[in-house]
């Protein structure tokens, strides 16, 4: 039975408009180097330079595979809860109805492209943000739409779900950062501060 593995990362770390660092072009290139041993056909990235630029770097770590953009892993909110918890409520105020219904159908085209069986065994890397691997494991766990929520990753961080026919999708690993030195572990969400 073919299998779809997916390994999910949110993009290096990045300044606040968006563009890689520094700290950030070393965590996509031991990111790479992790990725190497795998047999990945297609690094896919959402079209945001701190994705892409992250993307091209893990793809020189592998001459066989495929850097492509994918539009459905480009960064937005994907659920907003009817009933916040009083934690969120100021990340949430000022959305409207409106920008709701587009990010749930954001989360709806991210869902139905990646989160599914393919027709053959194939490897693939997501380049994304964290709210996008936050929902991609929500969705494998069968967890509630707000459940993304407070699913947090770190950059670079690697997550892998596998998708057969027939079956649950397989959780293996979520936000592992075995492949980073402990100075470039960091989440960017709580108290952590940043190297």
């Amino acid at each position: 039975m073919p299998t779809r593995h997916l390994y999910m990362l949110r993009h290096g770390a990045a300044d606040a408009w968006g563009e890689p660092t520094d700290v950030g072009e070393r965590q996509s290139a031991l990111v790479g180097r992790r990725l190497a041993a795998l047999p990945i056909e297609t690094v896919w990235h959402s079209p945001l330079p701190r994705a892409v630029r992250c993307a091209r770097t893990i793809g020189i770590h592998l001459p066989g595979a495929t850097v492509r953009e994918a539009p459905e892993l480009v960064d937005h909110v994907p659920h907003v809860p009817t009933e916040l918890p009083p934690e969120w409520a100021p990340f949430f105020d000022g959305y409207d109805a409106e920008e709701a219904a587009a990010g749930e159908r954001q989360a709806a085209a991210l869902t139905a492209r990646f989160a599914r069986p393919a027709a053959t065994e194939t490897h693939e890397v997501l380049v994304t943000h964290a709210y996008q691997v936050a929902w991609l494991v929500r969705h494998a766990l069968d967890a509630p739409s707000a459940r993304w929520l407070g699913l947090n990753c770190g950059n670079t961080a690697l997550t892998a779900i596998e998708y057969r026919d027939g079956t649950a999708p397989t959780l293996l690993l979520y936000n592992d950062m075995g492949h980073l030195p402990p100075e470039l572990r960091w989440t960017g969400f709580g108290a952590a501060t940043r190297p």
